[in-house]
């Protein structure tokens, strides 16, 4: 007999519990998300009602410069003049340096649109680019047609 109690005292250790009681996360997960959810209609953005001014005139845009680059690699500038009438100039590389430069002290905050033609390497609308920055020009971009 003394034998079979000693085995069934071995069966009777206790083990080490492995589970995790989840139920109260849950019921805190909850109750967080009731509380942030009535409260955050209630939280209103700020929204700024701006001043409004009887004489207040919009700003004038100064049309862009348009550089179009034609399949066979020559280039025509369109702009307009100080009277507001549409030039077209055909130039080299070297006149558009010229003429760029000249535009930007009259017109400093002039932007410049590059419309080349679809067939036209890619790393010469690039170099085109990249020399109209390092002219100054501070607005670049590139004239697309919409679909």
């Amino acid at each position: 007999m003394a034998g079979s109690s000693s085995s069934m005292r071995g069966s009777r250790q206790r083990r080490a519990m492995a589970d995790i009681n989840v139920v109260p996360y849950i019921d805190v997960m909850l109750v967080l998300l009731v509380i942030f959810m009535v409260t955050a209609p209630l939280v209103a953005p700020s929204i700024v009602n701006l001043p409004t001014v009887g004489g207040s005139a919009p700003q004038q845009q100064t049309p862009p410069v348009i550089v179009n680059i034609r399949a066979d690699g020559n280039m025509s500038v369109k702009y307009k003049d100080d009277a507001g009438a549409q030039q077209q100039e055909d130039m080299t590389k070297a006149d558009l340096h010229g003429f760029i430069a000249d535009r930007a002290q009259s017109h400093p905050d002039q932007p410049v649109v590059i419309a080349a033609d679809k067939t036209v390497k890619y790393e010469v609308v690039m170099n085109v680019m990249s020399e109209l920055k390092a002219q100054g020009v501070k607005r670049v971009g590139l004239l697309v047609k919409s679909q």
